[in-house]
């Protein structure tokens, strides 16, 4: 038996029966499906900042997409305030590394 105890896809507990193993499983709603959505962001950052792998980065975007409907906020409206926050504190295409501030 492994304990893992964390939002997965949808997917997954049938893929565990076929692979003749039996999941036990409960859905997250509210508050907690909000969390795990959380959860499972910092989860999914930290494997592409481990591998700089682009199926990891995918499951970022698809994390974030999830926790964007979870939260009830349109597309739109979240890319609006990632341009307004570009506009007014700019990008990270520079590159530019803050060490200290004297």
């Amino acid at each position: 038996m492994t304990e893992y105890d964390k939002l997965v896809r949808d997917r997954i507990p049938e893929i565990v029966r076929e692979n003749g193993e039996t999941p036990v499983t409960h859905v997250a709603e509210g508050a907690e499906y909000r969390e795990r959505l959380r959860e499972k962001l910092c989860e999914e950052a930290a494997e592409f900042r481990e591998s700089g792998d682009p199926e990891e980065l995918a499951d970022v975007v698809a994390v974030v997409a999830a926790i964007r409907d979870a939260e009830g906020l349109d597309r739109s409206a979240v890319e609006a305030l990632r341009e307004e926050k570009t506009d007014e504190r700019g990008g990270f295409e520079e590159g530019i590394v803050l060490e200290r501030v004297e």
